[in-house]
């Protein structure tokens, strides 16, 4: 066999904001005749393709246990066709095609946005969090930084990054207790505790 299932809850805990999980209880309503999507992934070394998500129609249900049918032709995996038997689990489905109740929480973590230096980014790391007045829609206004950015490096705009709050959430989200504060609030994180603390007198100049 050349492909095997994803697991969405490993994913999940490699990135808790940007990779959805589907509502557990809604999980547990469903029933033969409804459409689950899976990650199908190469079970070989692959340098192209990683693998495909696809729709499979659940024709039996014992408990957590699934076998369903594949309704998407694979463009990559030749081990897999049109109406092939699959076998799988709740830690399978990435998507199904209810309503989810918590959908607007996962829509907030994607579509709300932040800049950070393109230093963070590289480190996954940031160290000083400056809030200025958000002018896009869907922007917080807060600017996250490494720290340790060399000289110079902030008066540059090409050294910024737009990225989703769930990017940043997803590298430390101890900062969600303040996310909201208002514009102008600066906070800094001590390197004994790793804490990020408000600093009341920054030099905004």
């Amino acid at each position: 066999m050349t492909w095997m299932l994803d697991s969405v809850y490993d994913r999940n805990k490699e990135a808790p904001y940007t990779f959805y999980l589907p509502n557990h209880q809604m999980l547990e309503l469903l029933q033969a005749g409804e459409f689950v999507k899976l990650i199908f992934l190469f079970d070989e070394e692959n340098e192209q393709f990683i693998g495909e998500r696809m729709w499979v129609e659940i024709v039996e249900r014992k408990g957590d246990n699934f076998k369903g049918l594949l309704r998407n032709i694979p463009s990559y995996i030749t081990e897999l066709s049109y109406g092939q038997e699959i076998q799988f689990t709740y830690e399978h489905i990435c998507d199904t095609k209810r309503e989810d109740p918590e959908a607007s929480k996962w829509n907030y973590y994607m579509d709300t946005q932040i800049v950070m230096t393109r230093d963070a980014l590289e480190k996954r790391s940031f160290n000083l969090m400056l809030k200025d007045e958000p002018n896009e829609e869907n922007h917080l206004g807060w600017i996250f930084f490494s720290g340790s950015e060399p000289e110079g490096y902030t008066g540059h705009i090409e050294n910024y990054q737009v990225v989703s709050l769930g990017a940043a959430l997803n590298m430390d989200d101890s900062f969600l207790a303040f996310v909201d504060d208002e514009p102008f609030s600066a906070y800094e994180r001590d390197s004994k505790t790793g804490k990020l603390n408000k600093v009341i007198d920054y030099d905004w100049g």
